[in-house]
């Protein structure tokens, strides 16, 4: 805003595009008295409010005191003439719907023909998602037909919305219906449109449901992704770990890549998504065939063991490095490093650090970085600072490094 104000002082021309910055950015951190005032401000100077403007406003108010107060705020912005199009609507509609308020939302959905509005594929898709979140498949269903066209033509999203909502609810056979009605049609399935489908019959443990789901998948030139791999992770949660091995070990053959490749990526997706410990268990398994870890597998458990808050456990994949006769690296020290900081632990980060030395491994710059941030993180500005002087000093940070870390955490000012 101090910013504006001096625009405005030395004679720059600043326009609705200008205040509806300010405006979205009070939006943001749910400011809507300010927000508010700068709309006064804006209508003061001459400036039209834009259906953008409206948008934020109505945004915010939802999101700060509720739908009803955003559409009184709406009612209020057409009696001052203002006139909001479709996107301030749909806010309103995501709001009944967030709210849990679904009738109310379908007749606000029906109605918005009467005030000069055609609903497009973002309203439907917003009722849709509520329906379906609420086990309504017949109306649910009834929405998809009659989606007619133009900007209105139901997209694969809106299918997977539904097949989704039926496989958690363990409505399968419903849900692979409604993926050959998919396929029959304009619409090629992906692999999001297959992944919860799969995961449902991993719940269940039906085992040669999921292989020839799978089979059907890749028939249709559909390839599995991270979400499949995490779908399959789910037979572990079963006891079923070598059959989840064997169907992993079956999409591997399938693939061009090679399987120390095609294996790493498999692992690094599960701990990615919070799966670590099925990872192990799989992990496990295709060392029994062979499969030998490398650091970036290492890596990927170690962040996966951090993310879940497994930071002992973490500490423990050195030791087995080590008793495979695999020394860790720099960049593992890095993960266990980051992860013990995003866990707020940067005092066992900077053991973790010592011992680094201790095994003479030479930290980079990603090293100091990390531990410069994990110390700001934790409020620490003074010995962040201390520490980011020390190693200027040395010169194992660039200059625009230094300043970026000095900028981003509100440092003190360091010469480079």
């Amino acid at each position: 805003m101090q910013l504006v104000e001096k625009m405005e002082e030395y004679g720059y021309p600043t326009n609705t595009i200008t205040y509806n910055s300010l405006v979205r950015g009070l939006c943001v951190r749910c400011n809507l008295k300010k927000s508010l005032q700068l709309l006064d401000k804006l209508i003061q100077k001459g400036l039209v409010p834009n259906v953008y403007t409206y948008s934020f406003l109505i945004e915010a108010a939802y999101k700060e005191r509720g739908v009803n107060e955003a559409m009184k705020l709406l009612e209020e912005i057409i009696a001052k003439g203002g006139k909001p199009n479709l996107v301030s609507y749909n806010v309103l509609l995501t709001g009944l719907c967030k709210e849990g308020r679904s009738d109310e939302a379908m007749k606000f959905f029906r109605s918005l023909p009467s005030m000069g509005l055609r609903p497009n594929v973002v309203s439907y898709n917003i009722v849709l998602r509520s329906l379906c979140y609420e086990g309504r498949w017949e109306e649910a269903n009834v929405l998809l037909a009659e989606m007619d066209g133009e900007d209105r033509i139901p997209s694969v999203a809106m299918y997977n919305i539904l097949i989704g909502s039926l496989s958690l609810h363990g409505r399968t056979e419903h849900a692979l219906e409604v993926l050959d009605e998919m396929a029959k049609g304009r619409f090629k399935p992906t692999a999001a449109s297959y992944n919860p489908i799969i995961a449902c019959l991993c719940k269940e443990g039906k085992v040669d449901h999921v292989v020839k789901c799978l089979y059907q998948m890749i028939f249709r030139r559909c390839n599995p992704n991270e979400g499949t791999f995490n779908a399959i992770a789910v037979l572990c949660d079963q006891g079923k770990v070598q059959q989840a091995y064997s169907i992993i070990q079956s999409l591997g053959n399938k693939r061009k890549c090679s399987t120390t490749e095609f294996y790493r990526n498999v692992i690094t997706s599960l701990c990615r998504k919070g799966n670590t410990y099925p990872a192990l268990q799989i992990l496990y398994e295709m060392t029994k065939y062979g499969f030998t870890p490398d650091s970036y597998t290492y890596s990927s458990l170690i962040r996966g063991l951090c993310l879940e808050g497994m930071l002992n456990v973490a500490v423990k994949i050195f030791k087995v490095m080590e008793e495979n006769n695999q020394r860790p690296d720099t960049e593992n020290f890095n993960a266990l490093l980051l992860g013990m900081c995003k866990c707020r632990r940067t005092d066992l980060a900077l053991q973790v650090f010592e011992m680094m030395i201790k095994k003479e491994r030479m930290p980079n710059e990603m090293t100091y970085t990390i531990l410069v941030e994990g110390l700001a993180h934790e409020k620490e500005i003074e010995l962040a600072t201390e520490v980011l002087r020390e190693l200027q000093g040395r010169r194992v940070m660039s200059p625009n490094t230094v300043e970026r870390l000095v900028m981003q955490y509100d440092l003190e000012e360091i010469p480079l």
